[in-house]
Parts: C-alpha cells; sequence; structure tokens
C-alpha cells in the first residue's frame, strides 16, 4: 500500500511552471489506487533557506493538486522531487501525518511505504538524543536515523547515511531520500516492498508501481531486497547493504497509459469487469502445446519433482484467497493431491510442516503483497517448491519462485478485484489440469476436452455482464436492506465469501459469507425477517442439498435471491429474485457465476453514491503485515 514517486533531471523548464514537481503531483494521481488517505511533495528548491520545499494535504491527490497551485511560493526549475500518497497505518489519515516527513533541519524530506517495527524504540532513543518527532507515524523515524548518521560523520555521503540508518531497523521499506546538500541525486533503498527505476538522456525516475513513470519509459530496473539505488540526471547506481555494487533486474513493459484509462466507462471497475472475458481468453491463450501438454510460463520443477509432490499448500489473501479455495476443489478433483488454503498472514506463524514433497502455491495480483511473499520465503526457507500465481510481469514474489503462472489481466486500477480475481481462478483451474497431467491423472485428450469447456467461458462471462440492467433491478429491490447472509456449497461456498466481500468493500454493508450446511450451526441464528439471503444456487452436484439450506432460511422470514442457471424454473420458485448465469461445467462454474455477485455490489454501491474505485480504508497494493 502507499504509492512512491521521485524524478531527478537536469533539465530546467523556462515556462514558468516546475517540471519535477508536476511529474511528481501527476504520477501521484497514477498511484492513488495504492493509498489515498493523504498525499504529499518535496523538492529541492535552492531558493530557499532550507533548500527544500514541500506540500502535504489530507484527502488525496486531488486535494495535493489544488493546494500546489494555490501557494504562491512553489518552486520553478527544481532539480529534484519525491511524492507519496499515503494508506495510513500509523497515525491518522491528516495532512500531519502525510509524508515527505523531514528531519529537524528541514533540509532532508523522506517518503517511505511499509512499516518498521521498532519505530517506537528507536524514536525513544531519538528524542533522548535531542530530535524532536512531530508526527504519530512509523516513517519519521527514519528522518532523523539518517539526520543522525549525517551529523556523526559529516564526511559521509547521502547514501551512507541511508545504509548506516537501514542497519537499524526492522521491518519492511521502501523509501527515497533527497537532502539540499545533495541536489543532484535521490537516494532509495527497499526490503520487501516494491520499488523500480528509470533512466533517459537528462532524468532518472523511481516509482512503486509501473504506471507513475510509464509515460517516462518502457524500460525499467528492478530494485532487490536490501539494496540501496542512488539516482542522479540521467543514470543510477545500485549496491548491497555493504556498499558493493550490484546490477539491477530489468523489466520491460509493453502496455501503455491508454490500457489504464477508462475508455469512456463511468469509473474503472466498470471497464474491468467488461474486460473479464479478454482476460480469462488472454489467460487461456496458448497454453496446450501440439501434442495437447498444457504449459505454465516459467517452470523450473521437474516432471519427476512434481510428481513426487504429496501435499498442495494455496497462500493468498482477500479475493485472490477465494480464488485459492475455488481451486482446492478442482485440484483435488483432477490431480488427486491434497491441498490446505491457508490466509497468508497467518500460514508462518503456525510453524506449517513443510519439505521437499510439498508444493506452496501463492497467488497475488501485484506479485508483491507482503504477507504472501513472506509465506512462499518461509516455504522455500523449509524446503517446498514455491508456484506464484500473479498478474504482474517479474514481480518479486515471482522471481523467488520455482515456477510461474501470469494472469495476463491487464493493468487493474480499481481497488475491488475483478477481472483479476477472474483471471487468477482461470489459471489456478489450468494449473490444477496441469498437475493432473504431471501426476499422469489425466491424458492430454481428457485435459483437452477439459479445456474446450474452458474456452467457452469468455463468452458466457459475456453474457452475463450484459445483464447488468437486471442486476440493477435486483439491487434496487433491496436497496435500504442492511443485513447480507451469502451462501454456498462446494465451489459455490467460495463464490458466496466473494460475493460478500465485494459488498462490504463497495457498499460498507453488513455482509457475510458461510457454507450453507453450516448454517445451521450458529449462523442461522442471524436470519430474521428482512434479512438479505444471497445463495449461489447454480448447478453443482450438491443442487439438492443447497435448496434445503434455502427453504431454511426462507421458512424464518429472509428474503431470497438465488444465483440460478438460465431457465430453471424450479430454483426460481424458491426466490424473490434471481441472478441468472449460463450453465457451466460444475468445476467452472465460479468464474461465471461469480461475475452476477460483482455486478450486484457495484449496483448496491451506486445506488448509494459511493465511489467504486476508491472504497474507503482500502488500497490496492497491500505491502505491509
Amino acid at each position: 500500500m502507499c504509492g512512491i514517486i521521485g524524478i531527478i533531471t537536469s533539465e530546467r523548464d523556462q515556462t514558468g511552471s516546475d517540471r519535477v514537481l508536476d511529474t511528481v503531483v501527476e504520477g501521484l494521481e497514477r498511484l492513488e489506487y495504492r493509498g489515498y488517505d493523504s498525499a504529499g511533495v518535496a523538492v529541492i528548491d535552492p531558493e530557499r533557506k532550507t533548500g527544500l520545499w514541500r506540500a502535504r494535504a489530507a484527502n488525496g491527490t486531488r486535494s495535493l493538486e489544488d493546494l500546489v497551485k494555490q501557494m504562491e511560493d512553489a518552486p520553478r526549475g527544481s532539480p529534484a522531487g519525491i511524492g507519496h500518497t499515503r494508506w495510513a497505518t500509523h497515525g491518522r489519515p491528516d495532512e500531519h501525518n502525510a509524508h515527505p516527513h523531514v528531519d529537524c533541519t528541514g533540509r532532508l524530506a523522506l517518503v517511505h511505504n511499509g512499516i518498521i517495527e521498532n519505530h517506537v524504540e528507536l524514536a525513544d532513543e531519538l528524542i533522548a538524543g535531542g530530535h524532536r518527532l512531530v508526527s504519530e507515524t512509523d516513517t519519521e523515524v527514519l528522518a532523523h536515523l539518517i539526520e543522525a548518521a549525517i551529523v556523526a560523520n559529516p564526511e559521509a555521503r547521502l547514501e551512507d547515511a541511508v545504509r548506516v540508518a537501514l542497519a537499524r531497523v526492522e521491518g519492511a521499506f521502501a523509501l527515497a531520500v533527497i537532502h539540499a546538500a545533495w541536489p543532484d541525486e535521490i537516494v532509495a533503498a527497499r526490503r520487501v516492498s516494491p520499488l523500480l527505476m528509470g533512466v533517459s538522456d537528462d532524468h532518472a525516475f523511481l516509482a512503486s508501481d509501473v504506471p507513475a513513470i510509464l509515460g517516462l519509459t518502457r524500460d525499467f530496473f528492478i530494485l532487490e531486497d536490501d539494496r540501496v539505488a542512488v539516482l542522479t540526471p540521467g543514470s543510477l547506481r545500485v549496491t548491497d547493504l555493504d556498499g558493493n555494487e550490484v546490477e539491477p533486474p530489468r523489466l520491460h513493459v509493453d502496455w501503455d497509459l491508454d490500457a489504464a484509462r477508462r475508455d469512456g466507462y463511468d469509473d474503472y471497475m466498470s471497464k474491468e469487469m467488461a474486460e473479464q472475458p479478454e482476460a480469462i481468453a488472454n489467460t487461456l491463450r496458448d497454453r496446450v502445446l501440439p501434442d495437447g501438454t498444457l504449459v505454465l510460463d516459467e517452470v523450473h520443477i521437474t516432471d519427476a519433482e512434481f510428481q513426487a509432490i504429496n501435499k498442495v499448500f494455496i497462500v493468498a489473501c482477500g479475493s485472490s484467497y477465494h480464488a485459492g479455495l475455488m481451486a482446492k476443489y478442482a485440484i483435488e478433483h483432477w490431480a488427486r493431491i491434497p491441498v490446505e488454503i491457508d490466509i497468508a498472514s497467518e500460514f508462518r506463524y503456525r510453524n506449517p510442516v513443510l519439505d521437499a514433497q510439498t508444493l506452496v502455491i501463492g497467488v497475488s495480483q501485484s506479485g508483491e503483497t507482503v504477507d504472501t511473499f513472506q509465506a512462499i520465503r518461509e516455504a522455500a526457507a523449509q524446503g517446498a517448491k514455491v508456484l506464484v500465481i500473479s498478474n504482474v510481469v517479474d514481480s518479486s514474489m515471482a522471481r523467488e519462485s520455482d515456477a510461474v503462472l501470469y494472469t495476463r489481466a491487464g493493468p487493474e486500477l480499481g481497488v475491488a478485484a475483478t477481472k483479476t480475481h477472474i483471471a487468477q481462478i482461470t489459471a489456478l483451474e489450468i494449473l490444477a489440469l496441469y498437475l493432473a497431467q504431471a501426476r499422469h491423472q489425466l491424458t492430454p485428450a481428457d485435459a483437452r476436452a477439459l479445456l474446450a469447456h474452458m474456452d467457452v467461458l469468455p463468452e458466457k462471462v459475456a453474457r452475463v455482464l450484459e445483464r447488468s440492467h437486471a442486476v440493477h433491478e435486483v439491487a434496487e429491490r433491496f436497496r435500504d436492506s442492511s443485513a447480507f447472509i451469502f451462501l454456498g456449497r462446494h465451489v459455490g461456498y467460495p463464490v458466496a465469501l466473494e460475493g460478500a466481500l465485494k459488498l462490504k468493500e463497495l457498499s460498507y454493508l453488513r455482509a457475510e459469507g458461510f457454507p450453507a450446511g453450516e448454517l445451521k450451526h450458529g449462523p442461522i441464528a442471524l436470519v430474521e425477517p428482512g434479512t438479505v439471503v444471497i445463495g449461489v444456487a447454480t448447478r453443482t452436484p450438491v443442487w439438492d442439498k443447497m435448496m434445503s439450506n434455502i427453504a431454511e432460511v426462507k421458512s424464518r422470514g429472509a428474503s431470497i435471491v438465488l444465483v440460478a442457471n438460465d431457465g430453471d424454473e424450479e430454483t426460481a420458485r424458491h426466490a424473490d429474485a434471481v441472478l441468472w448465469v449460463p450453465e457451466t461445467e460444475h468445476l467452472f462454474a465460479p468464474i461465471v457465476d461469480v461475475v452476477a455477485l460483482q455486478q450486484f455490489a457495484y449496483s448496491m454501491a451506486r445506488i448509494h453514491g459511493l465511489d467504486v474505485d476508491r472504497p474507503r480504508n482500502l488500497a490496492k497494493v497491500v505491502t505491509v503485515e
């Protein structure tokens, strides 16, 4: 979470504006999906006494842009600047706690993603040493640690002071620092939280994600863990924490900014939902060799090692976790391997039993989700094989895995996952077939037959999307309801969980998802007249059981909305309203069924006048534990 951008240049704008300042603010707008509680910018300004100019605003980048335009002392011709858009962790989401933070001299400014776990201990030490900390954040200690290192060794370079400071730090960080005494450089460092960089003839720039600086380059350098970078106009140099120079990995991006714009849609979420058929098709494309063998994107696991796997763990968070739950059914059914699903933030703290015959699958849209990243690192440390499902090529998780399957959904800027979630389920279904083939549980002919069912999924999802008006009418009917229970059985259960999550994320309504068979073991106490029960009732092998559970809640006065297959009037008779979807092979049904629940949550949010792209308190990329 949170977004960082920085730029340094040898050019000077003669138009009366400030190119560095304008570029930083524009880049922050593109990063706002990572956090929008507050935003700020700092630039080198030789005309000021401190050599530094700073502006910060609550309520995100729009407020910051307005503030900068109003400030008469805004600089002209800055050589370097950094900016930050924040998702609050430590301290309230206000201007007081917004980045960049400065040191006691006001000559150093710093932006930071991540969490400094020992910040209380460090703050106490700094205060005892005479430093004045003015925010509630963990980040501010970094600025003062670097200041203290400069004071202790005035002959040191800025990068040396950063290394000294980071040696004291526990936790995750991506940071960028500017200092008036070094106006021609930006120093950056990273541990866990992502950071990438680029250069051109007269510029160097950095950001926490591609969109912020994509207009400046298509070729990026990735800053790896425990690396320090020094950016100067037209060049960059990367070293480890001991000062040894290293070569950073490169990344080429072949999509452009137009792919991240709304293209006439009211919001990113509606655009990205409409792109789901294409996301499925792209994820499926070129997965079968002429002999019928399935392929992944990158594999460093041998056939013998795949055949020796006797247990699978899937680790993920949020919507990715629900995709993993859906995959459990497919992997166990086709590959005949036991599968455990873990919430990534709990995985490494329960001391899981792993070995070389264990496959751990990490699922993350960004490939940077810190809980999932740390979970796969724990798995690798215990000798397990690691496979990553990610939407971002060469992400941190992908680089540290033994195999990768990319989802090819394209950029997703809406905070609530839609097309990336659908693509994850698709990729995990492909992986289930791949494992089944590798373990000789499915022949190539069997796999081709199943893939034929998958090939029609884009068309079926498109048919669901065409019914948005009908879904909106159902949402209008229940617009004043305040309690929703989502039910499902078998593969319908994780669909119900995802439906409840989407309604919570977008509409801020009380919504809970349960396995329908678990209802009578406690949750049915919540059911009363006025409760809306949304059931995933498409024709899976447990349809009869599902309908019995629906009868139980209906008899207690609940209003019933059912996701049902086209033309299934028998199911419709039990419902007050129906969300219709095409019939699908039951292990692939979640890919189709979940779309109707996305649309329902979207409609409820729009009915209540809420911002579907920027749900409160959420961020697109979660890079703190």
